[in-house]
């Protein structure tokens, strides 16, 4: 079992230290797709999975769901938190053993996810959740400090429901002069690029074990083309995500690493339960 760089009370008391660095954005990752940011005092958790949901429900089948890296932290301590994100209805994005303690934990938590899931993840999120956003390609919502605008995800395409709207999205989210975007799961498509060259992006959240034929695994980026694509859009730094979770459906960075440097950008890896602080533009 892999141990977090910080859990539980030494993750929590990191998170109180980094209130005091005002004018800075501070970034978590807490493993898969899940991160919690820190801006100004507020709170955003995006696709949080901290739970053991999966490996219970797939013990004993043939598609084990065998836990690599401890959890964080559990979700109910996490009380302080003003919004919350889901990308698609994957369990590892949309867990409710997750949301349902943090919605009883935040009474003013907002829920933001795509609108063509609206009841999976209101049934998911329990009868706790008071305030919500569905959310479609191109809209936005600015809520409790963070504005979130929606982007389809291709996962392993791009897939609509019968009203045209987008079952899987990634999500650029402002917060004061920072832009970040958190991908959710997604392949290459065309015109992904162009949609986010011109939009100045500090952070790219991007998942790096897809598209893996001899592992059975799709719908993501690989490690080569998250840094391809990070430097394609201009991200000023670009953090993996999406591996170390699951033994089936993992990936080392090492190949990413060696292709931001092959093309000259900037990167920082991450341990689950690790910070990284963006000084103010």
């Amino acid at each position: 079992m892999i141990e977090p760089f910080l859990s539980d009370d030494a993750f929590l008391a990191d998170i109180q230290r980094a209130l005091d660095d005002a004018g800075k954005l501070h970034v978590w990752w807490l493993g898969q797709s899940g991160v919690l940011l820190q801006w100004n005092g507020k709170h955003a958790l995006l696709d949080p999975y901290l739970s053991d949901s999966l490996t219970q429900k797939y013990t004993a089948t043939d598609k084990p769901h065998v836990r690599m890296t401890r959890r964080v932290i559990a979700p109910e301590r996490l009380d302080f938190i003003d919004v919350v994100s889901a990308s698609h209805i994957h369990t590892d994005h949309l867990d409710p053993e997750t949301l349902q303690p943090l919605f009883a934990a935040n009474r003013n938590l907002h829920f933001i996810f795509p609108a063509a899931i609206q009841t999976e993840a209101l049934a998911r999120a329990g009868a706790s959740c008071r305030s919500f956003f569905g959310l479609d390609d191109t809209q936005a919502i600015a809520t409790n400090g963070f504005t979130f605008r929606a982007i389809p995800a291709a996962h392993n395409a791009i897939e609509r429901d019968e009203k045209g709207r987008c079952q899987f999205l990634g999500y650029i989210v402002d917060c004061g002069p920072y832009r970040i975007y958190h991908s959710g799961d997604t392949l290459l498509y065309d015109g992904l690029a162009e949609r986010l060259k011109h939009l100045n992006i500090y952070l790219a959240l991007l998942p790096i074990n897809g598209d893996r034929p001899e592992r059975h695994v799709a719908g993501n980026l690989n490690g080569v083309e998250a840094a391809q694509l990070a430097k394609a859009i201009g991200a000023k730094i670009v953090v993996p995500c999406h591996y170390d979770m699951f033994e089936f459906n993992t990936a080392s960075p090492n190949e990413f690493v060696a292709e931001c440097e092959h093309v000259g950008q900037s990167f920082r890896v991450l341990r689950a339960g690790e910070r990284l602080t963006l000084e103010s533009l």
